[in-house]
């Protein structure tokens, strides 16, 4: 059973009224939907594809957690409610379809519909675990350990093997410089744990 299967099962008159109240949109890979200090209108609500969600400092990024098909953003959905600036920026990792779902009638939702309260809830406990998940690699896990699993991770989440991705682009995902990935990359790479092709990465398992 599919992730959309799941949700249609376990809060069906929730989704129906989603889809009532939502607008749908499709957003090419690589767009900026949500940035840091920016008032949050719409919760997305992801269909299809895939939205990662990261914070910045000054010229370093580090990501939080990524939001799949029938999953939203707590972050967004928090920082909507209480009319607050957001604090993190989402991108679109590939073509993504999405409904977006007006703040105000989330809270119509939340308030008249029984499940849409739980179905929140688990949106905030999944991403709280990941938000726990990242902190714990960043503190006890060396450099190697974490690019090997977020290669593999987004291996997954893709679907695509070997990745389409620059070390630039994976150093801005774990938070640290270029020549730390691709020296990193070097050593996975003498382990059998991946190869590299060209612009590609192909991730093995150990």
């Amino acid at each position: 059973m599919d992730t959309s299967d799941k949700a249609s099962q376990n809060f069906p008159k929730l989704f129906r009224k989603m889809q009532e109240v939502g607008i749908r949109k499709s957003i090419s890979e690589g767009t900026e939907i949500l940035r840091e200090g920016q008032f949050v209108k719409v919760i997305p609500l992801v269909q299809s594809g895939l939205i990662k969600v990261f914070t910045r400092h000054e010229d370093r990024e580090l990501l939080l957690y990524y939001i799949r098909p029938y999953e939203s953003c707590i972050m967004s959905f928090s920082a909507g409610i209480n009319n607050e600036p957001s604090e993190v920026f989402a991108v679109t990792e590939e073509d993504t379809e999405v409904l977006l779902i007006p703040v105000s009638e989330v809270q119509n939702l939340v308030k008249d519909n029984p499940n849409g309260n739980h179905f929140f809830f688990q949106q905030y406990k999944a991403r709280y675990a990941e938000l726990l998940d990242t902190i714990h690699h960043v503190l006890f896990s060396k450099i190697d350990a974490r690019l090997y699993k977020h290669l593999k991770d987004k291996a997954g989440l893709k679907g695509e093997n070997p990745l389409r991705i620059s070390h630039q682009q994976l150093a801005s995902e774990l938070g640290t410089v270029r020549e730390v990935i691709s020296r990193v990359m070097k050593k996975l790479e003498g382990e059998g744990l991946v190869r590299q092709i060209g612009n590609t990465i192909q991730v093995f398992n150990r």
